[in-house]
C-alpha cells in the first residue's frame, strides 16, 4: 500500500474537470485508489464521490493506492495531483 498527503492548490478545489481526469487515470490501473478528507473516504473511480468530498483550496487529502501495480499507479496519481490540483 502506498499513501501520500496532498494539499489542494487549485482555486476551485476538486471540481468536475480534474475529478473526471483523475477517474480516467485511475481506471487504467488494477490497483484501488481512495481519497480521504476529514475521515470520509471515496473511491477515486467515482466522480461524484470525489466532488462530494468538498475539498477546497488548502484542504489536505490523503490518497491511498493498493494493489498489484500500486507503485506505478501511486506515482502517476501523485504527479496528477501536483499538475492538476
Amino acid at each position: 500500500m502506498k499513501t501520500f498527503n496532498y494539499t489542494i492548490n487549485d482555486e476551485l478545489g476538486i471540481h468536475a474537470r480534474p475529478a473526471g481526469l483523475l477517474v480516467k487515470l485511475v481506471s487504467g490501473y488494477k490497483s484501488t485508489t481512495t481519497v480521504t478528507k476529514d475521515g470520509k473516504e471515496v473511491d477515486a473511480k467515482r466522480i461524484m464521490g470525489l466532488m462530494g468530498l468538498g475539498a477546497t483550496k488548502g484542504t489536505v487529502v490523503t490518497v491511498k493506492v493498493e494493489g498489484p501495480d500500486e507503485n506505478e499507479a501511486a506515482k502517476a496519481v501523485e504527479e496528477f495531483f501536483k499538475g492538476n490540483l
